[in-house]
């Protein structure tokens, strides 16, 4: 077999949070391939980011005290725990801020701009009046035009996978402020996806049965039909893309276009390129020469809730600007705990990865678990923490490892470490093994691994019924059956190696140790067609892998238990002494208005606010918020106001009143200071029962 050349990617978690259970789902899935790629002696580059733009990104920044790239800085510095504990071998790890991308992503609007994929277009776009900014999609939430799934976001459906414009939203409101928002116009641009030239490649390239799965091809053939619009009319078709957003926004700006900025799902995709870009970079290899070469192959393995991004706008922008275009998407369901049910943390049914490695748990436990279950289509699996004791226990334990158990005490003891020639029944029993090499991996390269960890088993089964038919430990009793025992114990060996090839992909670290207790090289496909022969030593046997305990699965779904009530500390001190409502009742509190805000000359801590609180005149109040906000994003707000405080006299002048907000006691472990908000329809004057 000839050496192929593979690059091969994960879809791009978001900047914004922690790794959770789906994605090292799929770095799990796509990593067991990588490694099966590599042990048939193929060259491979597998690489990942983080996405890195947009606005979510920003306000999270903005809200955090920080820079957008110091935000994303931070959050990148926490994969590495995830990726090792679970063994999962990215080449490289960077982010869609990079030079690279930003090089990548400019050239490619450029060359689709060329090829005449690009358009401008003045649209209407929604506003949020109390944010004083254009809404991202993911800000805009209503109830789907196709299917009238309700809190859906503004750019598709998670229900039914529909893409739309944001405002063919049914009923949108701001998921900022909860409010309505309001229609501005503004020029923006789109890629051509309803071209003619586009339709056709993309009808070609997603159902010629080569680079998606049957169902998911039969899901992409539904986006071509006629459907019907928001506004009763019908279309056939794709429809444009639209590929700009307006600032403030965290981006890559469009060449020429000062204050606009790419989407970021045109970006983000690029990033694939852009982490290769700069892997090879780092090597002194040549990015252009390794994607000009026509042997080289591209998969994405991604989740099915991002096929449209990847079918569709990913495909066509790299075949109209003139580039490669990927070999396969590989598309898998979703993960689902405890017979379907939704995770939940506060109802102990998530599955937190970082919990999973702080209970020892062993990582190759899930990476098999999951790799028994994912059998190459777009299918949601369930984990069910009794079946995942009962397979690893099962298969791991009862029938993999106890092979090499049950055989290398007596040779070590018997014969010095040595093994001896396998006799003829033997030899049958291994040639059974590697007879199944080429079946396995053929499930692999499907990846089904589901296939291939079954037909290890069944080869398990065979082997373990060879040893219960042979009884070692019998043998070892009689006399003159020395002999015997070697060929009998030497065979269990050689099958162990053959398994142990067959699960390396799966099992990378239980492989390493069963390679340096055999004194062998690194294990490869290549090596299940030979033996190790008479007269190989081994080392000694250490144990491989213990039991599944019922106690970590118990603990790992154990929901957050609370604090004792004697130790509750809400904002680091105790609730004050109880009251009465007299007294309470004492205490006017009143929701108004930030009609002007500006800073205080001669403070850093204050800000001199001016409030309505509906009494026909304003008032003025000095607050210590300056180090969380600037002026204008507190102007036009509602807050809450103790109305009734005594007017207190200081040096900047009189403040009438109190404006509410919450801190920690602990400042420099949790600095901020944040105002009260009420929620949209309260109006200034109102009173706060």
């Amino acid at each position: 077999m000839s050496q192929r050349k593979l690059f091969v990617t994960t879809a791009l978690p978001y900047a914004n949070g922690n790794f959770h259970i789906g994605h090292i789902m799929e770095y799990i899935q796509a990593d067991t391939w990588v490694r099966y790629q590599r042990m048939q002696g193929h060259a491979v580059n597998f690489v990942g980011a983080d996405d890195a733009h947009g606005a979510p990104i920003m306000i999270a920044a903005e809200k955090a005290g920080k820079t957008p790239q110091q935000f994303v800085a931070d959050i990148a510095a926490g994969r590495k725990q995830y990726l090792d504990g679970f063994h999962i071998a990215f080449d490289n790890w960077s982010n869609t801020d990079s030079r690279e991308n930003h090089e990548l992503s400019q050239q490619i609007y450029l060359d689709l701009k060329k090829a005449g994929f690009i358009e401008t277009r003045t649209i209407e776009q929604f506003f949020d009046p109390e944010k004083s900014m254009f809404l991202p999609d993911r800000f805009i939430k209503g109830e789907c035009p196709r299917c009238h799934a309700k809190d859906q976001y503004g750019d598709n459906c998670e229900v039914c996978s529909s893409v739309y414009a944001p405002t063919d939203l049914i009923n949108p409101y701001s998921a900022l402020s909860g409010t309505k928002p309001v229609l501005k116009t503004s020029e923006h641009f789109f890629f051509k996806l309803s071209d003619p030239r586009a339709v056709e490649f993309l009808t070609e390239w997603t159902q010629n049965g080569v680079h998606v799965q049957p169902e998911v091809a039969s899901k992409i053939k539904e986006w071509f039909g006629t459907r019907t619009n928001p506004d009763g009319s019908t279309s056939t078709g794709l429809d444009d893309w639209d590929i700009s957003r307006d600032a403030p926004y965290f981006g890559i700006e469009i060449p020429d276009a000062p204050g606009k900025y790419f989407y970021v799902w045109l970006d983000a995709p690029v990033g694939y390129l852009a982490s290769l870009k700069n892997l090879l970079n780092r090597r002194g290899e040549d990015y252009d020469a390794y994607m000009a070469d026509p042997q080289l192959e591209q998969y994405h393995f991604i989740g099915k809730d991002i096929i449209t991004f990847h079918t569709l706008f990913w495909p066509a922008m790299l075949k109209f600007s003139g580039r490669k275009t990927p070999t396969k998407i590989c598309v898998h369901g979703f993960l689902t705990v405890n017979n379907g049910e939704k995770m939940s943390k506060s109802r102990g049914t998530g599955l937190d990865p970082l919990k999973y490695l702080a209970l020892k748990m062993n990582p190759e436990w899930l990476r098999y678990y999951l790799g028994a279950k994912l059998n190459g289509k777009n299918e949601d699996i369930d984990f069910t923490a009794e079946d995942f004791m009962l397979r690893v226990n099962s298969d791991l334990i009862g029938k993999y490892v106890n092979i090499a158990s049950r055989a290398a005490g007596f040779l070590a003891k018997r014969f010095g470490g040595q093994l001896g020639a396998p006799g003829a029944d033997g030899q049958a029993l291994l040639q059974q093994l590697r007879a199944q090499a080429d079946a396995i991996a053929q499930a692999y390269e499907a990846r089904d691994t589901a296939r291939a960890a079954r037909e290890a088993m069944l080869l398990c089964d065979r082997v373990n019924a060879y040893v219960d038919a042979n009884k070692p430990w019998e043998l070892a009793k009689q006399e003159g059956q020395d002999a015997r025992l070697q060929d009998v114990c030497s065979t269990c060996i050689e099958a162990f190696r053959l398994l142990t090839i067959y699960l390396k992909p799966m099992l990378p670290a239980v492989a390493t140790q069963v390679e340096a207790f055999l004194q062998v090289p690194p294990l490869t496909f290549a090596d299940a067609q030979t033996l190790l022969g008479a007269g190989h030593a081994i080392g000694t046997y250490q144990h491989l892998m213990q039991r599944v305990d019922a106690k970590q699965l118990e603990a790992l779904f154990e929901p957050p238990a609370a604090p004792a009530a004697e130790t509750v500390q809400p904002g680091g001190e105790d609730i004050a002494p109880t009251i009465s409502i007299d007294d309470f009742a004492k205490i006017d509190l009143r929701i108004a208005k930030i009609v002007e805000c500006k800073p205080v000359e001669g403070s850093t801590k204050l800000l001199q606010l001016t409030l309505d609180v509906g009494e026909g005149k304003t008032r003025n109040v000095f607050s210590g918020i300056a180090s969380m906000y600037q002026p204008a994003q507190l102007q036009g707000k509602l807050t809450v106001v103790v109305a009734n405080l005594a007017p207190r006299k200081m040096k900047f002048g009189i403040s009438e009143g109190m404006v509410l907000a919450a801190s920690h006691a602990d400042e420099k472990a949790h600095p901020g200071i944040y105002v009260l908000e009420p929620f949209p329809g309260a109006q200034p004057g109102m009173r706060i029962h």
